[in-house]
């Protein structure tokens, strides 16, 4: 992925036929921008666009490889800025505009693009690569039984707290069989930035998916709790598991538990079934941060790091089997794609089933609900997936 001058664009693109619009003036730019779907997306290369008055504009985004900053260009004689970016097929990125006027800086979403991704931390706008599409099994399906969701308290010495849970339920659920179990770390953002519920209620429709009995769990002091914490993994494995397999119809076994978490979650999923290895048949770690200093001392985290990289430094001098099947996916534009890919092997040493995924994306929850059709249909495949595989 890079930024390209327009000399270097193949054919002619929107924005270079533009610039030879005879008069070259406001009203040239309304029509060109007017009804348009922004950026404007030709082939491999996308357009940002922003209109009004300032002495620097750029685009700010987090792709590894590129500047945090890229500087957008002022057509002349105009108020519209632009910046053309070669963008590889099937991609995703957030991103917003910071400008300068005089001393003042201000940042801000794309006000001529609607697409918005949200977040804890607050929202980005976002562009795609040709050739994406949100996925149709992550948007409402009216023919899709929907599920049941119950809150659940689960008093937690491990913790010292009451640790919410929200239960998901298949729909038809019957209490003759026995369902298998996934935990899910930071299950709220999960069910609100990821639309895990309705990825569940339509994968399980579809047969992509067993019916499954998840467990979302919500972190207290989540950098705390999630960094390679004895009190988490006591949580889970010796208060969470029973008091859910004493009140609802679950496997309770090892190949019917599963363990999920992105980012900080999924060095807690690594870590609880490190300390419990016979618990836990599978995990889905999604953009791990799995951050360590065996191969250079800087890992770039900051401090709240220190208990991962004393965690992973350790695993990787002695890797250890934690699980039977272990789904791995990273995005390729987030700076967590080389330690990602360096794991691989180390999780295959210890004898474990791996498969492992990259998308053209970044550390986002639209990343992370795009990969959840692979992950669950891998590790609990409905009969249309046991068919195909």
């Amino acid at each position: 992925m890079t930024t390209t001058t327009d000399q270097g664009s193949p054919g002619r693109l929107a924005i270079n036929r533009l610039k030879s619009a005879k008069p070259l003036d406001d009203a040239a730019v309304e029509q060109f921008v007017e009804g348009r779907e922004l950026p404007i997306v030709e082939g491999l290369h996308c357009t940002f666009l922003w209109r009004g008055d300032a002495d620097e504009a750029w685009i700010c985004q987090r792709i590894v490889g590129l500047p945090d900053r890229m500087p957008m260009r002022r057509l002349r004689g105009t108020d519209l800025w632009y910046l053309v970016l070669e963008l590889p097929e099937g991609s995703r990125i957030e991103y917003q505009i910071e400008i300068r006027r005089g001393e003042h800086y201000e940042r801000f979403n794309d006000p001529l693009n609607p697409k918005v991704s949200h977040s804890p931390v607050g929202s980005s706008s976002v562009g795609f690569g040709a050739g994406y599409e949100t996925p149709d099994w992550a948007l409402p399906d009216p023919e899709a039984r929907p599920g049941e969701l119950r809150e659940l308290v689960v008093r937690s010495r491990a913790l010292g707290r009451d640790a919410r849970v929200t239960v998901y339920l298949p729909a038809r659920m019957r209490t003759t069989a026995s369902y298998p179990l996934l935990v899910v770390h930071d299950g709220g953002d999960f069910l609100q930035y990821a639309s895990m519920k309705t990825v569940l209620d339509n994968l399980i429709h579809r047969l992509d998916v067993a019916e499954v009995v998840v467990a979302f769990t919500y972190p207290g002091e989540r950098l705390d709790e999630y960094a390679n914490s004895t009190a988490h993994a006591r949580f889970l494995s010796d208060e969470l598991l029973p008091e859910l397999e004493v009140s609802l119809p679950l496997v309770g076994q090892r190949a019917g538990r599963c363990l999920l978490g992105s980012s900080f979650g999924a060095v807690a999923s690594l870590s609880a079934a490190h300390r419990s290895p016979q618990t836990y048949g599978a995990l889905v770690l999604m953009s791990g941060s799995f951050v360590f200093t065996d191969i250079g001392m800087d890992h770039g985290g900051g401090e709240v790091f220190a208990p991962v990289v004393k965690f992973m430094n350790r695993y990787r001098a002695k890797p250890r089997r934690v699980a039977d099947r272990l789904f791995m996916t990273c995005g390729v534009y987030e700076p967590l794609i080389v330690p990602n890919r360096s794991m691989v092997h180390v999780f295959e040493s210890t004898g474990m089933q791996v498969r492992y995924t990259e998308a053209r994306d970044g550390h986002s929850w639209e990343n992370w609900r795009d990969q959840l059709r692979d992950a669950l249909s891998w590790v609990y495949p409905g009969p249309q997936m046991l068919y195909y595989e």
